[in-house]
């Protein structure tokens, strides 16, 4: 069956899918098994996620007839989305739930076998055909928490009315599906993953443009949000079929440990277009450090890696002894450097990483001091922009800054942009956040560096002289202490006390030394 066009589908306006995604989860309000949109997202992204894979099957399959090869679906019947779901007179109420949650179950042609989830969660893939391992990864972790069969249903039957197949569709229900990402981030408050504002990740990914031939990796991916800014820039480099087999095949990398995470990313990547996402599920940092060679390296990597949170002493002990550390960004920060490619990549540029990292990191001593010095000889950390207050309201109140570095030599000096705050503003918040178009000042000063009121420089050798703190305060700006936040005004206490006691300290060996001359 070859791909429908456009004329044979139903005319789908952005208003009319955002209807039929407000109408499925108001049906989902009415379930006793669902709490919330924390519960609701998951459901509709599983349910979409056996619609998009059948009408890609459906497509697959015509394709493959009118060139006279065989067709292998991922998913055989009775379990693909045609033979249950499709009609919407189709089985319901305890049949549905038994089909879907039981272990061994009566199923739609009336056999007896595996239930619904049982069977995707014991795929395995053949020929070089990951379809079906993704699939059972993604099942591996998903519930269904619908209890009523009747309402679960009727949400089937509004998800069938959305056409994967026609691309106008696709790229509205992608925009569609972000807004429902942050929705829920939004509702899991401290419990959830940090949420990267859409500004910040589109300013990392202009800033570092990926070419089509690179490879591009966020070894913490969350949902997803690097990884679909980047397959996005790399689509507009497409010109031919073999370009377009590079992006889908070659180009995107990700790992996200978390099943509901992992499910959400994979669902965000293909309704953006990529056919089979390769989004590693087991935690990054699970490899020794010493044993990722050039084969495991990339060219590009994007990331806000998770900070704040601590890593089991199993996980610490595939780093270097003198480098070992619970705090899970400082983990990451060394196994993105490690992950670079050291030969330039094949646009002919240097491998280079943008990464999210809080203020703790620029001052840190110890385990980060060491850190931070092998990223300045080994690397060239060539900018750090200073976010703003607020930028990741309200998920943290810590001030956070974007390190890029790449491996084109050691740092000879580091460039500062502080990013301003709008006119009149204090703070940005969630129904305010940052905008994309606020960061074109940077993007215009980025190729064409000059010092002004928002940029200046450091030489390496004055970081290094001081134990590669690399907090440095903009030597054209005075701190407003009175609007700190708590979390920085402690901070900037602490660092004002640190650099009181370096200076007693040479005070200290200078007085000493005078007493002991003759």
């Amino acid at each position: 069956m070859p791909r429908p066009k456009k004329t044979d589908l139903p005319a789908t306006t952005a208003q009319s899918l955002g209807s039929l995604l407000k109408s499925a989860r108001d049906i989902m309000r009415k379930d006793k098994g669902l709490n919330g949109d924390l519960d609701r997202l998951p459901m509709l992204t599983w349910i979409m996620f056996l619609k998009f894979l059948d009408d890609l099957e459906i497509q697959r399959e015509g394709e493959a007839k009118l060139s006279g090869k065989k067709f292998k679906p991922a998913i055989e019947p009775p379990y693909r989305w045609r033979d249950w779901a499709s009609k919407s007179d189709g089985i319901t109420g305890d049949e549905l739930l038994s089909f879907i949650n039981n272990e061994e179950t009566v199923r739609p042609d009336g056999t007896k076998g595996p239930g619904l989830f049982r069977y995707l969660r014991t795929l395995t893939g053949s020929n070089g055909d990951n379809r079906r391992d993704v699939i059972a990864t993604v099942f591996g972790g998903v519930q269904n928490r619908m209890i009523s069969g009747y309402l679960l249903r009727d949400v089937v039957n509004k998800i069938a009315g959305i056409h994967f197949t026609s691309s106008d569709e696709l790229h509205t229900l992608g925009a569609l599906y972000e807004s429902m990402l942050r929705e829920m981030r939004d509702a899991a408050g401290d419990s959830g993953e940090f949420y990267t504002p859409r500004a910040v990740v589109r300013f990392m990914v202009e800033a570092v443009d990926p070419r089509l031939g690179e490879t591009v990796l966020d070894p913490a991916s969350g949902t997803g949000g690097f990884l679909v800014e980047a397959f996005k820039h790399l689509e507009k480099q497409v010109k031919t079929v073999p370009d377009r087999k590079i992006l889908q095949e070659r180009s995107i990398l990700g790992g996200e440990p978390k099943p509901l995470p992992y499910l959400l990313c994979q669902m965000n990547l293909l309704l953006h277009g990529l056919d089979a996402p390769q989004i590693d599920s087991g935690n990054s940092l699970r490899h020794k450090l010493s044993e990722i060679g050039e084969k495991d390296r990339v060219d590009v990597i994007l990331t806000n890696p998770p900070f704040g949170g601590e890593e089991e002493k199993g996980i610490q002990g595939n780093f270097p002894e003198d480098k070992q550390t619970a705090e899970t960004a400082l983990l990451f920060l060394q196994l993105i450097m490690r992950k670079l490619k050291r030969q330039p990549t094949p646009a002919g540029r240097p491998a280079r990483a943008a990464v999210v990292v809080p203020n703790g990191t620029l001052f840190g001593d110890g385990v980060c001091a060491r850190i931070k010095e092998e990223l300045l000889k080994e690397f060239n950390l060539h900018t750090i922009v200073r976010l703003p207050n607020g930028v990741f309201a309200p998920y943290t109140g810590i001030p956070t800054n974007l390190l890029f570095f790449d491996r084109s030599g050691p740092t000879k000096e580091v460039w500062y942009y502080e990013q301003p705050l709008p006119e009149g503003r204090k703070n940005y918040t969630k129904t305010a956040p940052i905008q994309f178009e606020e960061f074109a000042g940077c993007l215009a000063w980025w190729k064409k560096r000059t010092g002004n009121a928002q940029a200046w420089k450091v030489p390496a050798k004055e970081l290094f002289a001081n134990n590669c703190n690399l907090d440095r305060k903009n030597p054209a700006a005075k701190e407003d202490i009175a609007h700190l936040p708590p979390e920085q005004l402690a901070q900037s206490i602490l660092q004002k006390e640190k650099q009181i006691a370096e200076i007693v300290g040479r005070i200290q060996k200078l007085l000493a030394s005078s007493k002991s001359a003759p």
